[in-house]
């Protein structure tokens, strides 16, 4: 079972840089979120932040009830082992072969025998479809098989909370598929608390329960899946939508007059960029036939009928409709979604 994870009015900054200011949100226990913003946002210095390896200003850092912030070295150390991390390039020693790798956290944190560790890397490398290639160095398989090597390594201590850095970074549209839904199903199986950090559209819209915002050194929103996929707020709307029209801009910023051009060019009939909007609320990627049903999506569902009341009434008919298909499909498969990773793909050690 996961554990909850808090921020409360964090600020961080490297010299005269401002990264991000004030930033408060929570992390649902054992629930998938997601934060997102453009390219330079600070998205990956919050994850960093998360685990104690860089330090706010200003502010808080709730771990299970915990302020890191004011935490030893040694408090930090212990807190630490309630996280595993996938950094962006899977961080693998290049001089290990993939069972090595998998087992070093076991070997460095842990007093189990060789034998107790074999057990806990096969049962991780089964896990992310690596058995057969546990011989192999990183740098003889594929950046998808990399990636899902330094999820094994982040999973073999049984961690509460799993930190995910850009997991599409490097990976083709279908790998990154498939990784994203064995987040889903390893959440099914374990009710951790993940925290998966990107600027992928398509993942955002289907994977996470929450979704969290970051712009201008500011967290825009943080929310619900459904809060935020209904929301007219401008930068969020934009970027759900990968379209230029909106606050952000090349270099993030924009003028008025440069929106008000860019505004004119689409009704004069110029294609906006980005994605077709799409009418109400996509359904979110489910965990695989066999596995366990998902509590996550439950203690979603009643938090957001809470606030339902709260919000504009386009959304709250939108919100109504996708609660009450996800009600009617919850004992059926979603076919747009499901078996974008079956167990045949799951265990192929040759591609990806």
């Amino acid at each position: 079972m996961g554990v909850e994870v808090r921020t409360e009015g964090i600020t961080k900054s490297f010299g005269s840089q401002r990264i991000w200011q004030d930033v408060s949100l929570t992390l649902p226990t054992g629930e998938v979120s997601a934060l997102l913003g453009p390219s330079g946002t600070g998205k990956s210095v919050f994850l960093k932040s998360l685990i104690g390896l860089l330090r706010p200003e200003r502010g808080s850092i709730y771990i299970d009830g915990t302020d890191i912030t004011t935490c030893s070295n040694k408090e930090l150390y212990e807190i630490r082992k309630l996280f595993g991390v996938l950094f962006q390039d899977g961080a693998l020693f290049g001089s290990m072969n993939l069972y090595d790798n998998v087992a070093f956290p076991l070997r460095e944190h842990t007093k189990k025998s060789e034998s107790d560790i074999k057990k806990v890397v096969m049962e991780k490398l089964e896990l992310t479809g690596l058995l057969g290639a546990e011989g192999k160095l990183p740098g003889e398989i594929s950046g998808g098989m990399r990636k899902r090597a330094g999820l094994a390594r982040a999973l073999v201590l049984d961690p509460q909370i799993i930190l995910v850095d850009e997991p599409d970074s490097g990976l083709d549209p279908v790998r990154t598929t498939y990784l994203s839904q064995l987040l889903i199903d390893i959440n099914a199986q374990i009710d951790a608390t993940i925290l998966i950090v990107t600027h992928n559209i398509n993942l955002a819209r289907i994977v996470p329960d929450n979704i969290g915002m970051l712009f201008r050194r500011q967290l825009v929103m943080f929310g619900p899946r459904e809060v935020l996929l209904t929301s007219d707020e401008p930068v969020v709307k934009q970027f759900l939508n990968g379209r230029m029209i909106g606050p952000i801009g090349m270099s993030e910023e924009k003028d008025e007059s440069q929106m008000a051009r860019e505004q004119a060019m689409v009704d004069a009939g110029h294609h906006a960029g980005g994605t077709e909007e799409v009418e109400g609320i996509i359904p979110q990627m489910r965990a695989q036939p066999g596995m366990p049903v998902r509590q996550a999506v439950a203690r979603r569902r009643e938090r957001v009928r809470q606030i339902l009341h709260t919000l504009p009434p386009s959304a709250q008919e939108a919100i109504r409709n996708s609660l009450e298909q996800d009600g009617d499909a919850d004992t059926q498969v979603m076919p747009a979604y499901q078996g974008a990773f079956d167990t045949t793909a799951r265990h192929n050690v040759t591609n990806g």
